[in-house]
C-alpha cells in the first residue's frame, strides 16, 4: 500500500522492502520507459521499463505479447480463462495461453537482460516503468535480484493504466 497525496493506492502486490514513488510523465527516465513501451508488440497494454543506476539508463526494455495473430488476440480477448474466472491481474498466467507470462513483462525483461550481460551489481538502481500502475510479485522478485528496490510510475498511473477507470488511456496511450 502506498500513500500519494493524501490518498491511499493498494497495489495488488508490494514487497515489504519494496518502494514505489512517483514522476511526472515529462521526466525524462518516465519518457525513455515510453519510448520503449512503444517498441511493443502487445498492442493491448504496452508497458516499458528501463533501469537507471548513478543517474544514467543502463538498460530498458518492454512487454512482449505472448500471440500476434489478430484473430487469436480477439479470441483471447473474448475467452480469456482469466478473465472468465475473474482471477486479477498479476495472477495465474499459466491458466491462459493468452495472457503474457511475467518473464514477458517489461520489469522482468529488463533485469533479465543485465544479468544476460554479466551485470549484477549496480550502485542504486531504480526502475521506471510506464504503461501500468503496479509490478507483479514474480516481477519484484526479479528486481531484487538486482537490488532494486525502488519503482517510478507515472503520477495518476492507477487511474490512466487501470482498465475500470473511466479515466484510463487504455488505446490511447501514445496519442
Amino acid at each position: 500500500m502506498e500513500t500519494k497525496n493524501q490518498k491511499t493506492i493498494v497495489c495488488p502486490y508490494l514487497p515489504t522492502e519494496g518502494i514505489i514513488d512517483y514522476v511526472p510523465e515529462s521526466n525524462a527516465f518516465m519518457m525513455a520507459a515510453k519510448d520503449q513501451a512503444r517498441k511493443s508488440n502487445d498492442h493491448n497494454t504496452p508497458t516499458g521499463a528501463v533501469i537507471v543506476s548513478d543517474g544514467k539508463i543502463v538498460s530498458g526494455e518492454h512487454n512482449k505479447a505472448p500471440i500476434s495473430n489478430p484473430k487469436l488476440i480477439n479470441l483471447h480477448k473474448k475467452y480469456c480463462i482469466r478473465k472468465i474466472f475473474g482471477i486479477p491481474s498479476g495472477h495465474k498466467y499459466w491458466l491462459c495461453p493468452g495472457c503474457a507470462t511475467n518473464s514477458s513483462h517489461a520489469e522482468y525483461r529488463v533485469v533479465l537482460n543485465l544479468q544476460k550481460q554479466g551485470i549484477n551489481n549496480l550502485n542504486n538502481p531504480e526502475l521506471y516503468l510506464w504503461g501500468h500502475w503496479w509490478c507483479c510479485e514474480p516481477c519484484w522478485n526479479k528486481m531484487m535480484e538486482l537490488g532494486i528496490k525502488k519503482v517510478f510510475l507515472v503520477e495518476d498511473s492507477e487511474l490512466l493504466f487501470e482498465r475500470s477507470s473511466p479515466s484510463n488511456i487504455i488505446g490511447k496511450q501514445f496519442a
